[in-house]
């Protein structure tokens, strides 16, 4: 036994992009990894079920500090064991720290150096997150990845204020580290198991690199990240109105810098293409609402690119949404169905093209896994990238 929650191996490398293994107290998880989001302890519209399924067979979940802990609040988890007792999954879970959804509200808030303070968008009521209390809040929700409090600024945030933003995100960095340790050590951690071999069966804990897209901040940033030091580094505070071209730079500038003896997380992010394109540049784990968001307003994802359930053209198409794909939906229903279901307002059409979404994602990185261990990535992306922008027949 040892004091390390995580243990994580690199098996196999093709320029940049990495294939590996990250061993958690929960189990094992082939990386790269797209993690589906569970913002309230559910992932919108998929049975977890579904989600052990071959088809989808998700290892880790995304939980939401800020979303739980205003609903249905922390002392409620705490009385139910911990969030993996609470919702009924056994697999890995990461939270986020709360703060790119506090961020979010920005004529709600108000920043100071001891935290923020802002009202609940569920009942208005005063709140008040600092990084204490979000990991306070982590360690009774008991996941097994916790994410250190952020500032998260605009995408396109001028370079004297993402400047002040780096140092408050810096300064709270070293605050969640400490509390982290302190609520380690007095065994608040609602999810911790027997050490398993030689790993602890503590909590990880991740810090995040800020810095907006001005690569000089970035570096910065990431040097004071692992200065406090983390047991995984993400890239937070992209996507978020930046081009993506920028985004794509400022992964491919600091992404290589981060330790390569730890996870790389892109947090936010992204599209299929986005997977591939950040895989190429190094990173190793994502999460995005986009999989589920989008399939519940009728966009499905192929490997020709975004196909429209609600266009006239599929109203007698017998075809799945994607002939490729070997989901449960595309094996058993048709885009008529599903076009026929979205138009009908029944609820089974975002379940379904949710779904799929997620098993088009999930696929996806099980074959970025397959091309980086079998040397042939760097053909994988090409063809892919063609397959993706030549469109839905």
């Amino acid at each position: 036994m040892t004091d390390a929650p995580l243990d994580w191996q690199v098996l196999a490398r093709d320029g940049e992009a990495r294939a590996g293994i990250l061993r958690t107290r929960r189990g094992a998880i082939e990386t790269p990894v797209f993690m589906p989001v569970g913002t309230l302890g559910t992932v919108k519209g998929v049975r977890f079920e579904e989600l052990e399924a071959a088809d989808l067979d998700a290892a880790i979940i995304l939980g939401n500090t800020y979303h739980l802990w205003l609903r249905p609040g922390a002392e409620v988890v705490r009385a139910c064991g911990g969030l993996h007792r609470f919702i009924g999954w056994e697999r890995a879970i990461l939270t986020d720290s709360g703060g790119f959804q506090v961020f979010s509200l920005s004529d709600m808030r108000r920043v100071a150096e001891e935290g923020v303070e802002f009202r609940s968008h569920v009942d208005g009521r005063l709140c008040f997150l600092s990084p204490e209390v979000s990991m306070e809040v982590q360690a009774t929700l008991g996941s097994d990845i916790v994410m250190a409090l952020d500032e998260c600024p605009p995408g396109q945030t001028a370079h004297a204020q993402a400047r002040a933003s780096l140092e408050l995100t810096a300064r709270w960095a070293a605050r969640s580290r400490a509390r982290f340790d302190e609520l380690q050590r007095e065994g608040a951690d609602l999810g911790r198991t027997g050490a398993d071999g030689d790993l602890s069966g503590q909590q990880a804990i991740f810090g995040i690199v800020q810095g907006a897209t001005h690569l000089d901040l970035r570096r910065e940033s990431l040097a004071r990240t692992i200065e406090v030091g983390f047991d995984g580094y993400a890239i937070g505070g992209l996507s978020v109105g930046e081009e993506k071209s920028l985004m794509y730079e400022v992964v491919e500038a600091i992404a290589p810098l981060m330790p390569s003896d730890a996870p790389r997380y892109l947090m936010g992010v992204g599209t299929p293409e986005d997977l591939v394109e950040c895989v190429a540049r190094g990173i190793d784990m994502f999460d995005c609402v986009i999989p589920t968001r989008n399939g519940r307003n009728g966009q499905a994802f192929t490997s020709r690119g975004k196909l429209n359930i609600k266009n006239a053209r599929w109203a007698s198409d017998t075809r799945p949404l994607d002939e490729a794909c070997e989901c449960a939906v595309c094996r058993r229903h048709t885009r008529a169905y599903l076009r026929h279901l979205f138009m009908a307002g029944e609820m089974l059409a975002a379940v379904l093209l949710s779904h799929h979404n997620l098993a088009c994602f999930l696929d996806t990185m099980r074959r970025v896994r397959q091309s980086i261990r079998s040397d042939e990535f760097t053909r994988f992306r090409r063809e892919f990238l063609v397959g993706i922008n030549s469109g839905v027949e």
